[in-house]
């Protein structure tokens, strides 16, 4: 039945999610490559982001340097002598840090020494600032002085290895911003020039945590060479073309070609064998242009990642898809497979399970109403013939139980009058047997024939078994349904001493057993008194002590006698065999003894029991005493 039933609904669902799946997934495929677009776009305006932020610090550094030529041409051009060139030049580089070295360079002729020329220069070499004068003509053909003064505008000069008119080298690319020394009669007298290091760009532009860390810049001059760029072996000795194949990286040509031109852009092209994204943007105000290196896999490692994700949820949305069709054809189909299997228990003759009514308006909903009907039909009937037969198999259960009972009752009656009959009988023999013998002395008329102290044992031996058919004669009476009621009538009105009784009750046991020790101990003094029934107390500690001397080793029987606030406690307790664990739940039920051939009817403990309860006590078996058996019997005061 399970097995028709999932094939059931297998077949189903897989039926629904053949029409289901071409839908989502078309579906998917659309957000997919929307998600695509988006993510490609947004990675491409982050790139761009990131190159105008460099754009922005590499203009910041520059703009620093053009500050501090413009904020001191002023007052080289208006205190244009020989002896202030030096402050001038030495003042640049010690107030903007930034700077690397200042030039003042002369024209020849500007002042009275014709024909030399003069070039002041300052070197920061980081806290200290060298001031060193040249003369030398060739520097005056550098770009750094010729543009300016042909120009006669300020201007970016390309960085050159070539040692500087100062006396120390730098070791390091720098770029020149140059501005004419224009004088007050507009006469051009020279070039002054503050140089910045091509590290300090390169450290500003990647200054921070970088988003994509395998990327990097690359900063181009105005015929290709590499100004900056992580591989040290390419800079200021090779340009964008150099070991460039045209036919496989055309790529690399037409992207040197738009960064020379100064334009601005994005290409994707493959550098050192990886798919790369290139930003480029100019630098403003110079011939240089500024590249962002990214490769794909980091730039665009979520629009890869979005594939992946993609097709994880294609598989887990059609696992859903599968897992609801199958869990809503089976709630569909649930009453066809309960109508199965409630059809099959019908057939096997089960009835007891009812077949819901359905609100469906279906034809599923009728078809199990229908059902529902004729099964309630079949359970009336069938139900009232079970209902007859248990009856019936009820009727015979009770004659049985009752045949069963009324036999043990009488079992139970042989097995009491036989063992009354014993226990009876015994003593009567005794008294019998030593009365035929004191009868057949007398006879004789031979006093001698029994001695004096055999007579006095033959006394004492039919006075203790005639005192013990009286006990047993009194347990019967007081076990009957006239001791009982008769026991619920007493009064407690009878003000005992304590001690007395405990006295009176071990003096009772020394005529059954003379030889008996019994040791007594009492807390209370003889004056304490207490309202209770003389007989049934007396009764009571007597069979205790009774029994504590029958069942022992004879030797250890003590009494004691205790109180608490609200009552008085009498302890007896022996050394003996004790009993067994079987045979203290039976303890206290009457008729109940070790075993049959014990002596005894087995009502002492009960009726002793109900003695102390009927006497507002209780008598309870002490079961952490282990050496024999210790009872304590309570009453109250």
């Amino acid at each position: 039945m399970s097995k028709v039933n999932h094939s059931l609904s297998m077949k189903l669902s897989l039926g629904i999610l053949l029409i289901v799946a071409p839908v989502f997934i078309l579906a998917l495929g659309a957000l997919f490559l929307q998600s695509r677009y988006f993510i490609r776009q947004e990675a491409s305006e982050h790139a761009n982001s990131l190159l105008n932020t460099a754009v922005q610090r590499v203009r910041k550094c520059m703009s620093a340097v053009e500050t501090s030529i413009n904020a001191n041409a002023w007052l080289i051009e208006d205190d244009f002598r020989l002896e202030t060139l030096p402050a001038s030049s030495h003042r640049i580089v010690q107030f903007n840090p930034i700077v690397r070295y200042s030039s003042i360079s002369v024209q020849p002729n500007m002042f009275p020494q014709n024909g030399r020329y003069f070039s002041v220069c300052s070197l920061n070499k980081g806290d200290t600032v060298v001031t060193v004068r040249e003369t030398n003509k060739e520097y005056l053909d550098r770009a750094c002085y010729r543009i300016p003064i042909e120009t006669g505008k300020t201007c970016w000069v390309e960085p050159s290895y070539e040692q500087a008119e100062c006396e120390l080298s730098l070791n390091e690319a720098v770029a020149s911003y140059c501005r004419p020394i224009r004088l007050k009669n507009g006469k051009i007298a020279g070039v002054v020039s503050a140089s910045l290091s091509f590290r300090q760009l390169a450290e500003a532009m990647n200054v921070g945590d970088s988003t994509y860390p395998d990327a990097y810049f690359a900063l181009l001059g105005s015929d290709g060479r590499y100004l900056i760029h992580p591989d040290s072996t390419r800079l200021f000795k090779k340009t964008i073309y150099t070991d460039v194949d045209p036919g496989s990286q055309s790529e690399m040509i037409a992207l040197g070609h738009e960064m020379t031109a100064g334009n601005q852009g994005n290409m994707r092209m493959k550098i050192n064998g990886k798919l790369c994204h290139v930003c480029y943007s100019p630098v403003p105000d110079t011939n240089w242009s500024l590249a962002l290196i990214c490769p794909d896999t980091v730039i665009l490692s979520n629009y890869y990642l979005l594939t992946y994700i993609i097709i994880v949820l294609i598989v887990i949305g059609l696992l859903v898809i599968l897992w609801l069709c199958n869990r809503s054809v089976r709630y569909a189909i649930r009453p066809l497979s309960r109508l199965l299997r409630l059809s099959q228990k019908i057939a096997d003759g089960e009835y007891s399970e009812v077949i819901p009514y359905s609100k469906r308006k279906d034809v599923i909903g009728r078809l199990q109403n229908n059902f529902a009907i004729m099964q309630q039909s079949l359970y009336h009937h069938v139900n009232g013939i079970c209902q007859t037969t248990k009856e019936t198999e009820k009727r015979n259960d009770e004659l049985v139980h009752a045949m069963k009972s009324t036999e043990e009752a009488v079992s139970q009656k042989d097995r009491f009058i036989q063992n009354i009959s014993h226990q009876i009988r015994t003593p009567m023999n005794i008294i019998l047997g030593f009365a035929d013998v004191l009868r057949d002395g007398l006879a004789s008329c031979n006093t001698n024939m029994i001695q004096a102290e055999d007579q006095q044992q033959i006394i004492r031996m039919m006075k203790y078994n005639a005192m013990h058919l009286n006990r047993m004669i009194l347990m019967l009476y007081d076990s009957s349904e006239s001791g009982t009621s008769r026991e619920l009538m007493i009064s407690r009105n009878d003000q005992m001493s304590c001690n007395e009784l405990a006295r009176e009750c071990i003096n009772y046991t020394y005529t059954h057993f003379p030889v008996q020790a019994i040791e007594y101990k009492t807390e209370l003094p003889d004056a304490v008194c207490i309202l209770t029934n003389h007989l049934y107390l007396m009764r009571s500690l007597r069979e205790l002590l009774y029994n504590s001397a029958k069942f022992s080793d004879g030797k250890h029987i003590k009494l004691s006698v205790s109180q608490t606030e609200t009552t008085v406690r009498f302890v007896v307790e022996d050394v003996g065999p004790g009993l067994s664990e079987e045979s203290r739940d039976q303890l206290f039920k009457s008729f109940t003894k070790m075993d049959d051939l014990s002596d005894g009817l087995g009502l002492g403990l009960p009726l002793t029991k109900r003695h102390a309860i009927n006497l507002g006590g209780n008598l309870v078996l002490d079961t952490s005493y282990n050496e024999g058996c210790r009872f304590v019997l309570v009453v109250p005061k």
